[in-house]
């Protein structure tokens, strides 16, 4: 049975250190970066984003439509910086629009 610990923490500090004890910051990214394409992208875009996954450093974005697909694929960098910006970090260095 874990050791109870008699200092006062905040609960987003114990959230973090049960993150990083456990280690499923990788996940919470994939996590993050999926929010962050439906939140900035709008609804839009997202009615033809059929999935979003990101792979190391390299985010993967399925589109159902070739027009919108060739579109995006004039502001990959600006969408990066966005991405990027939302995140708080830099987390994504690629985008592959499939």
């Amino acid at each position: 049975m874990a050791k109870r610990n008699s200092e006062h923490i905040s609960l987003s500090d114990a959230l973090k250190a049960f993150i990083e004890e456990n280690r499923l910051q990788p996940g919470m990214d994939k996590m993050n970066v999926r929010d962050a394409w439906k939140q900035l992208m709008g609804s839009g875009i997202n009615n033809y984003t059929s999935d979003v996954q990101l792979k190391g450093d390299t985010l993967y974005v399925s589109l159902t439509s070739s027009v919108l697909r060739e579109e995006l694929s004039y502001g990959k960098q600006k969408i990066l910086t966005m991405i990027n910006e939302e995140l708080g970090k830099e987390l994504v260095k690629k985008l592959v629009l499939r």
